[in-house]
């Protein structure tokens, strides 16, 4: 694993999975890149949460500013990818500009969604098209081995993109993401209590029959074998029945994705009920803690299996006052669309979430939207009001992260997106 993964891995996970916090920068807007979301240091994740600040918006109906779609548009190399962050994006992209998978992902399936920019999408999947591995996935960097979190993220950049992800084949293996990701689930001989998550990667041995559970790598698995990402069109549908888990009696069978996403959501149900309705850090030396991230993730994958019921659980637990998410996500529009996006999945109201009106949130740490829907419309605008975390700050004096706590294992990069009816480019 190379220093430019390891960092960037490091600092996306403590960003967007709450594991550790320091002090906030600044919050002048004279100092953030015209366009941008967020008041902090774009360095690591700039695209990243500029993605999901747009399709969180999208998703609810608020038409994002010009210049929020232009500046993420602008990140763009000749080549297709996008890296974390280019501060002069006038500047060529060379070998050691960083282009890598999961921002050049959730920047393709952001710009499908906000529609006007099809040559943009067509180059981001251009990109990934030829960086996929043999065996049908992706890893964070070209040429890296394939892992669950970034093949997933890429699997939602097929789907926005208007193409099938089960017929994106590597050149040379012949193998989809699909192919990839089952060879990362937990099967039946494993202990019953692992059954059906998912490893983000095999252990160093390279041993592929030895994987660890991980709790980001099992969300984003769970969304991307339903070809599916954040937003998608089966809000509030349920199928009145219990994800289903792996069937053991029958281990001669092969698994489809189908087998592997309701495994998946069996896992996540029975870790969520065993926790209060939350998921903990998986981060490497985090503290017992839950991640925030991840369980706006599950509340997700869940919905989009229709299993609302399951999926109103966890999404009742973030909206509570005692779980901590509002003071979490507050002035961060990563954590934010998260949220969003969760509520949005899973047929709650976004703009009343435990009291707390999120997407005037998220519109309040970037440029002034040029239009939006109900409540929304005019908050972007408003002056301070209680945000329900009891104090009155207006929300942009926040947490933030800092690189150093955890390992890849425990990525937060698992925001998969994407899956909508129709596409406008």
């Amino acid at each position: 694993m190379n220093v430019r993964r390891t960092v960037a891995a490091l600092s996306v996970s403590a960003a967007l999975c709450g594991a550790a916090v320091a002090p906030a920068a600044s919050a002048d807007d004279s100092a953030r890149p015209k366009g941008l979301y967020g008041a902090k240091d774009p360095k690591f994740d700039g695209v990243w949460r500029q993605s999901l600040a747009l399709l969180a918006q999208d998703a609810v109906g608020v038409t994002p500013a010009k210049s929020a779609v232009d500046w993420l548009a602008g990140q763009q190399c000749a080549d297709g990818g996008f890296a974390a962050y280019r501060a002069d994006p006038a500047k060529a992209c060379g070998p050691k500009t960083g282009e890598f998978t999961d921002a050049t992902s959730a920047a393709v399936q952001a710009l499908a969604a906000v529609g006007g920019r099809s040559d943009a999408v067509e180059k981001g999947i251009g990109w990934l098209k030829r960086n996929q591995n043999d065996d049908g996935g992706w890893g964070m960097n070209p040429g890296g081995p394939s892992d669950a979190n970034s093949t997933s993220v890429a699997v939602g950049a097929f789907a926005a993109a208007a193409q099938d992800p089960a017929k994106t084949a590597s050149a040379k293996g012949r193998k989809s993401p699909y192919d990839a990701l089952l060879g990362l689930q937990l099967g039946c001989a494993a202990k019953t209590g692992q059954r059906g998550a998912f490893a983000y990667q095999p252990d160093k041995s390279g041993d592929k029959d030895k994987l660890a559970a991980n709790n980001m790598a099992t969300v984003s698995a769970a969304l991307a074998t339903q070809g599916k990402g954040f937003v998608f069109e089966t809000v509030g549908k349920d199928n009145h029945r219990n994800p289903k888990p792996l069937d053991c009696k029958d281990a001669g069978r092969a698994r489809t994705p189908q087998d592997a996403t309701e495994a998946a959501l069996a896992h996540l149900s029975l870790t969520l009920s065993a926790h209060d309705m939350r998921l903990m850090s998986s981060m490497a030396g985090a503290t017992d803690q839950p991640d925030f991230g991840a369980t706006a993730d599950a509340v997700v994958a869940l919905a989009a299996g229709e299993h609302s019921a399951a999926a109103g659980k966890p999404l009742h637990w973030l909206q509570s006052k005692d779980s901590g998410a509002a003071a979490w996500s507050k002035g961060e529009p990563g954590a934010l669309a998260k949220l969003i996006l969760a509520a949005h999945a899973a047929g709650g109201d976004p703009r009343d979430f435990g009291g707390v009106d999120l997407v005037r949130q998220l519109n309040a740490t970037g440029p002034k939207p040029e239009a939006a829907a109900g409540s929304g419309a005019e908050s972007a605008t408003k002056d301070k009001k209680d945000d329900g975390d009891g104090d009155d700050n207006g929300g942009m004096n926040s947490v933030w992260w800092i690189v150093g706590a955890g390992a890849a294992a425990g990525m937060g990069i698992g925001f998969l997106l994407s899956g909508r009816k129709k596409q406008r480019l």
